[in-house]
């Protein structure tokens, strides 16, 4: 058998490059899968929801409703991901810090089963310090959006 993974292509990450990227892990890693990828523009990230995930003990015992903040930290593992690949060999010793977040918007519940697909595009880089917007779709339908930014940092 000759299939090739996501990350024998150069527009995709899979979990393992992933991990290699950031330092995030269960569970917080909140992104599975990179694809469509433009180093130094914009990437899709893929979030496979499920009921195992810890904050649904409490979010909420009778309807499982995934946290706005968990969402929005999805746009930005995927945008600390797309910085990396971005950055290339530059990148090396480097972490992607959370800045700061605006204009979030929330419009539709995210549970279990569902796939997020969270679109991230720069909409500046200056220096060590990135801005981006985000939008993530399931079935095709916008649930969240928000403007974030962030920082590299040794």
């Amino acid at each position: 058998m000759n299939e090739k993974s996501s990350s024998d292509t150069a527009d995709a990450l899979d979990i393992l490059n992933i991990l290699d990227m950031i330092p995030h892990r269960y569970p917080m890693l909140l992104v599975d899968r990179l694809i469509d990828i433009v180093p130094g523009e914009s990437a899709v990230g893929i979030k496979n929801v499920t009921m195992n995930e810890p904050h649904f003990q409490g979010h909420f015992p009778n309807r499982p409703i995934m946290p706005g903040v968990m969402i929005v930290e999805s746009m930005a593992q995927t945008a600390g991901v797309l910085v990396i690949k971005s950055l290339g060999a530059e990148s090396q010793g480097k972490h992607v810090f959370f800045m700061s977040i605006d204009n979030a918007r929330f419009r539709k519940p995210v549970t279990p089963g569902d796939t997020m697909h969270v679109h991230v595009k720069v909409k500046q880089n200056r220096g060590s310090v990135w801005r981006f917007s985000g939008e993530v779709m399931v079935d095709g339908k916008k649930v969240a959006e928000a403007d974030f930014a962030a920082m590299i940092v040794d």
